[in-house]
């Protein structure tokens, strides 16, 4: 059986912690900021955690063992 190929577009988007939780960048950060509120800009800055199944299926495609 050939050896399982990593997602490479999924590995240069997210993280996996040490406890296996999967962190990447919040959407809508790139342009257009100056409609956004500040309130709203401070927040997306920080990275998203992405949910229990999300981060089940990115694990998949990122070869990660015990996903």
């Amino acid at each position: 059986m050939p050896k399982a190929k990593t997602n490479k577009g999924t590995k240069k988007r997210v993280r996996v912690t040490k406890n296996g939780k999967v962190k990447f960048r919040h959407v809508n950060t790139g342009h257009l900021l100056s409609g956004k509120s500040g309130n709203r800009r401070r927040k997306l800055r920080r990275r998203a955690v992405a949910a229990k199944m999300d981060a089940k299926r990115i694990k998949i495609l990122l070869g990660v063992v015990g996903a």
